[in-house]
């Protein structure tokens, strides 16, 4: 396994990081930090992401900081030129997979039918993201799919919490989750909320 998809494992939730200004880049990511998740994947659908991206590769070295919501070729390559170590899609873009595997970056397609994970398989991915869990069936979906895809890792983001993160963890076709909730509120209030979650991921690994 790529060295960058072993860290995302390791840390098992992936906070999903959507940025409306650029001031907002470090309070946040230095409280995930603090909160004991240097992991980011900042959304590629603001016009600071890109910025949000270099900030945080320059300013925290010790983060693995990723971009999602990439979609068309420029966007990952704008988000590879300013530092994102990996690339994560709603769906399945070839010409984004071309790009990340020109540039050797790893790339979490997204995927919710079998004939999405065939055309990831295609691409040469087994690591995808199941988006949006929460509206096309959750773990139960996953389970199905990995019934007939058992050499695929799944990333569940989209309606995953603190309510459900536990189970989808349990799951051993489920490498990690992505989520949003962490990162609401003030600078502390992200750090308690992100210690909580990695305290629920260290649990789901007893």
């Amino acid at each position: 396994m790529n060295e960058v998809l072993k860290r995302i494992q390791e840390c098992k939730l992936v906070p999903v990081v959507t940025l409306k200004s650029i001031e907002d880049a470090e309070p946040t990511l230095s409280a995930l930090i603090r909160g004991g998740l240097p992991v980011a994947e900042i959304c590629f659908r603001t016009e600071c992401a890109e910025a949000a991206i270099s900030l945080a590769v320059q300013k925290f070295p010790e983060m693995l900081v990723g971009a999602g919501t990439v979609i068309n070729k420029e966007q990952c390559e704008r988000a590879i030129a300013a530092g994102a170590k990996f690339i994560v899609s709603p769906g399945c873009s070839k010409k984004v997979a071309k790009v990340c595997m020109r540039e050797g970056i790893p790339y979490l397609p997204g995927v919710v039918t079998p004939t999405e994970v065939i055309k990831a398989l295609s691409l040469g991915y087994d690591h995808l993201k199941f988006f949006p869990a929460g509206d096309f069936g959750g773990l139960k979906t996953i389970k199905a799919l990995s019934a007939a895809f058992p050499q695929v890792h799944f990333m569940p983001t989209g309606g995953v919490g603190p309510d459900n993160l536990n189970e989808y963890l349990s799951f051993p076709n489920i490498f990690a989750c992505g989520g949003s909730w962490m990162v609401k509120g003030t600078p502390e209030e992200i750090e308690k909320k992100t210690s909580a979650a990695v305290a629920l991921t260290r649990a789901a690994n007893q």
